[in-house]
């Protein structure tokens, strides 16, 4: 296993943390520790009293806990568990609630006697809540404590439902959820209005007395709120932090989760590096924007100031530094994303030849094109390309109730008007107005209404791509059946979603694609999609010519943008383009205004796009380059 955990780059950390590659190795490396400790419980005959924690971060943990029982003979027979916490109030039968979660995860699939889980009992009169809080510690405390506590941490930096304010002292309690935790949970319940309020949870002084506390973190997305806690000050605005003052905590992290550390993120302040040229572009580029300069005015004593002096006597003089980075960085910089025909293209980022080029647009989401890189796919149409935009999923999760009626109404209308029955369309509507009062949060809809709800993302996306500029039959709807569950969990990715994708590829044989390459997108989606993308490029390398001359362009959605140093396409954009982009966006009418998931950014996508795209040219523009309304940003990946 891959652990990165090298002392002498770690003096900006405040507590001992280890690294993994990827998160399976680093869940892999906890269930082991936590199997350690079972075995060694039971050659002495005593019970291991574990403190277990719920949501995505440990669930490959209880898979590898779950493996070793199945296939190594691990018996679960002498241990005793307590949960951090549950929501309150909670069923426990609820698809939400933490006792569903642990079962479905672990407890069904091992030997453990059902009397020794302890679960936050979410069902409580109010009244009772403080004496079963009091009880749940006692018990604890019965057993000789807690001999080992997994964590996650929420992006309030919160451990448990130990929101900012939290005492360092605190017990198990009542507490009320931060709004942004409630935010992060919105999808697990359909709406964040149907997330509670409140929860159980152990307190931060329970936890620490575990003899042994690890707390996991994996992805890009806890990456700040790890960098807070691991380097930060302590302090109650982020209770993990409080971490740092025991003797017996570990961080476990993936490398996303560890990546803003100081030591990933800027190792220049904690080592001498070896300056690839990444590296150097990565630390030029942060040294102009930690001082506010240019970067043709960065001078010797800004390097050396700034813990980057091994750089500059390395490569030096610093101007020359500047000016190679300088050069680079504009390079990146074209108005022809596919290519500028007749050209020298040996400083440019896409090849003059062919001048018309094949290109595929994947876009997971039916409105993922135009809100991420809408005015380049103009822009690619109107420069004379032949330009594909493939979505898919039919985005069906994402549309409001109320629209399913509105569009049943029109078509009722509309089909009484040209004399057709409207018999068994009357029906549908008044079976889906039954339906949706007492649909339960997350329930499935019936076919019908998902159907309804995938044609009007469909008609949506028809409309914008057209006003990008594509004939019909250049617009493919694959619907890839690992997303048609009706749930906002999805399934595993199969056969024939590859397949899907490898007969789209073959037709087209583009010279181009571009795929999304957000990976922090809450949604989980464009990950999933772009490993589509992968495996059937992965079956057709080798096997058919053109995928030797394929191009892959990596491209982010509303959520982030790539780092300045990752850029390696930016298409600039001028004020008409904006307007036009935008345009094609409002044709997603469902998602305008208020759509059904919204992240933690209460802004329409349109204007985070248009946020995004001028962040980006003002970006370029503090470096010392040209000043442009907006620039979209592109990253090729190599496969």
């Amino acid at each position: 296993m891959a652990r990165l955990n090298l002392l002498e780059e770690t003096r900006y950390e405040k507590l001992p943390v280890s690294v993994y590659s990827n998160q399976h190795e680093a869940s892999v490396a906890v269930a082991n520790r936590i199997a350690a400790l079972i075995r060694a419980k039971q050659a002495k005959g005593e019970k291991a009293v574990l403190g277990l924690a719920t949501g995505v971060t440990p669930i490959g943990v209880y898979a590898e806990l779950v493996r070793q029982h199945k296939d190594a003979g691990l018996s679960f027979k002498n241990v005793i568990t307590f949960n951090l916490d549950e929501y309150y109030p909670m069923k426990p039968t609820a698809q939400q609630s933490y006792v569903t979660f642990m079962y479905e995860n672990l407890f069904s699939h091992i030997d453990i006697e059902k009397a020794n889980v302890h679960i936050p009992d979410g069902t409580l009169d109010k009244d009772a809540v403080a004496g079963y809080c009091l009880a749940y510690e006692k018990q604890i405390e019965e057993l000789g404590g807690l001999d080992l506590q997994i964590l996650g941490i929420g992006r309030t930096g919160h451990i448990g439902f130990n929101e900012p304010g939290s005492a360092p002292n605190s017990g198990t309690r009542l507490v009320t959820l931060d709004d942004l935790t409630r935010s992060d949970a919105s999808r697990d319940f359909g709406g964040k209005a149907n997330v509670p309020t409140k929860a159980i949870t152990m307190g931060i002084g329970t936890i620490f007395k575990a003899r042994e506390i690890i707390l996991m973190a994996w992805s890009k997305k806890k990456a700040p709120i790890i960098k807070k806690a691991v380097e930060g000050e302590i302090s109650g605005d982020v209770p993990a932090t409080y971490l740092q003052l025991s003797q017996h905590v570990e961080f476990v992290l993936d490398e996303a989760a560890a990546s803003e550390l100081t030591r990933f993120d800027t190792p220049w302040l904690v080592k001498d590096c070896v300056w690839d040229n990444i590296l150097k572009k990565k630390a030029v580029i942060w040294l102009a924007n930690e001082i506010g300069k240019p970067v043709l005015k960065l001078t010797e004593e800004d390097y050396n100031n700034h813990g980057m002096a091994q750089l500059a006597v390395e490569q030096g003089p610093v101007y020359n530094i500047n000016i190679d980075i300088f050069n680079q960085i504009q390079h990146t910089i074209t108005g022809w994303p596919g290519g500028k025909p007749d050209a020298d293209d040996s400083q440019r980022p896409e090849r003059a030849l062919p001048a018309k080029k094949r290109s595929i647009i994947f876009s997971p989401h039916p409105d993922d094109d135009v809100i991420s890189m809408g005015g380049t796919f103009i822009r690619l149409v109107d420069q004379g390309h032949d330009v594909h935009v493939a979505y898919q999923t039919s985005g069906n999760t994402a549309v409001w109730d109320d629209d399913v009626l509105r569009y049943m109404e029109f078509a009722i209308d509309f089909t009484n008007s040209i004399g057709e029955d409207t018999a068994h369309l009357k029906q549908s509507y008044e079976d889906m107005r039954a339906f949706f009062p007492n649909k339960q949060p997350n329930e499935i809809d019936t076919q019908e209404i998902r159907n309804v709800k995938g044609f009007i993302r469909k008609t949506e996306a028809i409309s914008g791509a057209r006003y990008a500029g594509l004939q019909d039959d250049h617009i493919h709807f694959m619907a890839l059946p690992f997303y048609e569950t009706g749930k906002i969990k999805k399934n595993s990715v199969g056969e024939e979603d590859v397949l899907l994708t490898i007969e789209l590829l073959q037709k087209v044989k583009p010279q181009q694609i571009f795929a999304a390459g957000d990976f922090a997108d809450p949604n989980g989606t464009h990950l999933v999609c772009f490993k589509i993308i992968l495996a059937a490029l992965d079956r057709l390398k080798g096997k058919e010519a053109w995928v030797e001359d394929c191009w892959l362009w990596m491209y982010r959605g509303a959520w982030h943008e790539f780092e300045t140093h990752e850029i390696e396409m930016a298409v600039p954009l001028s004020p008409q383009e904006v307007i036009r982009k935008r345009n094609a966006i409002f044709k997603h009418q469902s998602q305008k205004d208020r759509p059904v998931f919204p992240g933690d950014d209460a802004r329409e996508f349109w204007v985070r796009a248009e946020d995004r795209t001028r962040d980006t040219a003002q970006r370029y523009d503090r470096l010392g380059l040209a000043e442009y309304e907006a620039m979209e940003a592109f990253k090729r990946y190599m496969f």
